[in-house]
């Protein structure tokens, strides 16, 4: 079931290479998005996705055990207490668009993690030998307005001292 949310943050992008956990490749493009709690109508579309996903997959009968997409920040430090965040990747690179809709490349350095986007996102169940969760694919991404980047240090030169020619 497709989800667009709107205006939320963009953290931990693999846009344009595959994600590397534990020094190795998922092989999976992949993006989380921090969502604000007080944005009830995004968070509501997701989880209402979320249950549709379940519905369609199993009627009535839903089994139990299956692990959410949905994360709150008072359990990960790095979210914040009042966001929640979602997960989503996909094995094909997805479509990266600016605000007028036209393509994003990497060498404009317009995707970082901690601006403002728009995602296209699918919800789906995965119910087999590794595990029983619902899970979410990237479909596209479009850049809304720049955020304060996250895990900077500010500007290097605040740090130093003008330093005259002389040793």
């Amino acid at each position: 079931m497709k989800v667009i949310i709107k205006n939320v943050r963009l953290s931990f992008p693999s846009l344009f290479q595959h994600e590397v956990y534990a020094g190795e490749s998922t092989e999976k493009y992949a993006a989380t998005f921090l969502i604000p709690k007080s944005d009830k109508a995004t968070v509501n579309a997701i989880e209402h996705a979320c249950k549709q996903a379940l519905t369609d997959k199993y009627g009535d009968k839903i089994p139990k055990g299956f692990k959410m997409p949905i994360v709150d920040g008072s359990e990960k430090e790095f979210i914040g207490e009042d966001n929640v965040s979602i997960k989503a990747t996909t094995k094909k690179r997805p479509q990266l668009i600016n605000r007028d809709k036209s393509p994003i490349h990497e060498d404009d350095s317009i995707l970082y993690a901690g601006c403002y986007v728009n995602a296209s996102i699918d919800v789906w169940v995965m119910d087999n030998s590794y595990g029983k969760k619902i899970l979410c694919s990237l479909n596209a991404i479009q850049f809304v307005k720049d955020g304060e980047a996250f895990g900077s240090n500010g500007n290097a030169a605040d740090d130093f001292e003008d330093l005259d020619d002389e040793f």
